[in-house]
């Protein structure tokens, strides 16, 4: 398995490198995460339940890496991050399955167009 602590540092580091040299970069990327916050509508542990589920699904290891040391520092539980990571599986598994259903299109478009 990989070494989450160090990964992790080494992601915060890279991404201020990347401040160094784009500042306002960073600085609209802080910013959207912060706008969540600010409406209240959410708790600070759901919110981290759904980046640690978003990032499953975008295959992100520095979203991992940095979601999961947020959401431990709210009191996570491990049962809540498998509950919230079972829907990141059921949302996958469904996008796959609708499309399925544009590769069965585009496969009869492709017939209609020889005939």
């Amino acid at each position: 398995m990989k070494d989450w602590n160090t990964y992790r540092q080494q992601v915060i580091a890279g991404v201020g490198q990347v401040g160094k040299l784009s500042p306002d970069t960073v600085k609209g990327y802080a910013a959207l995460g912060a706008a969540g916050q600010k409406t209240g509508h959410l708790d600070a542990k759901t919110r981290e339940l759904i980046a640690l589920a978003v990032a499953v699904s975008l295959r992100c290891d520095g979203c991992i890496a940095v979601h999961a040391e947020a959401a431990r520092k709210l009191g996570v539980t491990q049962e809540e991050i498998a509950e919230a990571l079972g829907v990141a599986i059921s949302i996958n598994a469904g996008a796959a399955l609708v499309y399925s259903t544009r590769t069965m299109d585009a496969f009869a478009a492709a017939n209609e167009a020889t005939v």
